[in-house]
């Protein structure tokens, strides 16, 4: 792949790509556009053995997905809402993001449960296609998709 035809194809899925960090770290801007930096550099480094085997946008999902794991490995996870409200905190700009809610529950689950959720409900991902990205099975994602529900039930009281 040429420079030129990666300036391309990322530029097509620049947006999803931020709307789908911006999940997965909650609302968080600053650290959406930190892990969106990486992820792109490695995927031009690695865009030498990219093969069009399948879609672009879910080759770079995948490199963002696990340059997001990588990041998260050294953070922690929250118990409740509460509590990530608390460490997290507010300003008044988030305070009126519209998703502000699902953001601080989304920060309580685990990062693989996290990404399956962002991915299925937000990006509208296959099981197969989420399997893919984050390089576990089917039965895998079911199983996150599944206690990540349940966790989110809980702690947004639907």
């Amino acid at each position: 792949m040429t420079r030129e035809q990666f300036i391309q194809l990322v530029s097509d899925e620049q947006e999803a790509l931020r709307g789908f960090l911006l999940a997965l770290c909650c609302g968080n801007k600053d650290e959406a556009d930190d892990i969106a930096q990486d992820a792109l550099v490695k995927a031009y480094l690695a865009s030498v053995g990219y093969q069009d085997k399948g879609r672009f946008r879910s080759w770079l999902f995948k490199i963002a997905q696990n340059t997001f794991l990588n990041h998260k490995a050294v953070q922690r996870t929250f118990e409740s809402i509460d509590e990530a409200r608390t460490v997290i905190g507010t300003s008044e700009a988030d305070a009126k993001y519209a998703y502000q809610g699902l953001y601080l529950a989304l920060a309580t689950l685990p990062p693989k449960e996290r990404a399956a959720i962002v991915l299925f409900y937000l990006d509208g991902y296959s099981i197969n296609e989420i399997a893919k990205i984050t390089d576990t099975s089917e039965d895998a994602v079911k199983k996150q998709l599944s206690r990540g529900r349940d966790k989110l039930k809980t702690r947004l009281k639907l």
